[in-house]
């Protein structure tokens, strides 16, 4: 799962116009803060649009008052009453979240049913278009046929079974039974098409209820989805370097980028709890990304930023350096 936010931010920020923002579409009440980029049909180098004029647009006064009112809760504590409900920490929080009322959430976004309101249809956007770069990054280095990889992380299947569709061998993992089990079903149903047999060149996915520190084995790519956001990165780099050491050629991951403006935004977002936030959110500064992988002896060769209104996510393809 990527950054989201469910708020529409107050703070209006007017970046001087570059080509990359100069023909942006404006939507009344919705202020972006970076240029939406999700219509792009390539993954492209994008700089760090949040500097010193962010803070000096949003004055002295507005974060003095910003502060005021974050101090008035205390996210970390029900974080803290999440995890004894449970009886662990971040990972049981995550796998009892995505099992339930996680389930039934992102099972409707990542469908393709009209059951999700304009937040949801918006990430389901952003989602959609990280899926279409990452086929896009593979496809480009020729065909997927026989290729193998592991996607961790897998969520609903919405890249393993294009892979597959590729002709590509997916193992593919998730935390969560649930979204483990509509994979497989969501697989068969696309790939087997009401007949008795695949297509000749087809192998479907091999799905399993794992966690990304238990993966094993040696593929040709692994790809990680969305799924750093639930590591402090402390464990962030050892998760980075345990999925290095499974590929051979190819790592692409994507993660909520650690910025001013995200920052905020999600603080902001942790005034309003509910049952569709029952989870810690972990942003990731993209440098801290690159010297994890380069502590293993991997170098990014592709970075780009998909961004819709309420989905963000930092996408880099690594290579052995």
């Amino acid at each position: 799962m990527a950054f989201t936010s469910s708020l529409l931010c107050p703070i209006k920020l007017s970046p001087k116009p570059t080509p990359l923002n100069r023909h942006r579409h404006k939507t009344p009440g919705v202020f972006a803060a970076i240029p939406p980029l999700s219509t792009a049909t390539d993954v492209s180098l994008v700089g760090n649009p949040f500097d010193s004029t962010a803070l000096a647009v949003i004055g002295g006064s507005s974060v003095a008052a910003l502060a005021a009112v974050l101090s008035l809760t205390d996210p970390e504590r029900r974080r803290q009453m999440q995890a004894e409900e449970v009886g662990g920490g971040d990972k049981e929080v995550v796998k009892e979240y995505f099992n339930n009322d996680g389930f039934q959430r992102w099972r409707r976004i990542y469908g393709e049913t009209d059951d999700v309101n304009k937040v949801q249809l918006d990430i389901r956007i952003g989602h959609s278009k990280t899926v279409e770069n990452v086929m896009k990054m593979l496809t480009d280095e020729g065909s997927l046929k026989g290729v193998t990889v592991c996607d961790a992380g897998c969520g609903t299947g919405s890249l393993s079974i294009p892979l597959a569709k590729e002709g590509a061998v997916v193992s593919a993992s998730d935390i969560s039974a649930a979204m483990v089990a509509e994979a497989e079903k969501k697989a068969r149903e696309e790939l087997l098409e009401g007949k008795d047999e695949l297509s000749p060149g087809l192998v479907l996915p091999k799905f399993e209820v794992n966690d990304l520190e238990s993966l094993s084995g040696k593929y040709d790519t692994v790809v990680c989805l969305d799924v750093l956001i639930h590591y402090p990165q402390s464990k962030a780099d050892a998760m980075i370097a345990h999925l290095a050491s499974l590929a051979e050629n190819r790592l692409i991951l994507s993660f909520a980028p650690k910025t001013f403006y995200y920052s905020l935004l999600k603080r902001i977002g942790e005034l309003f709890p509910g049952p569709s936030k029952a989870t810690r959110a972990y942003l990731h500064a993209e440098a801290d990304v690159e010297r994890a992988l380069q502590k293993v002896g991997w170098r990014i060769r592709k970075r780009g930023l998909i961004t819709t209104q309420f989905y963000f996510a930092n996408l880099v393809e690594a290579v052995r350096a």
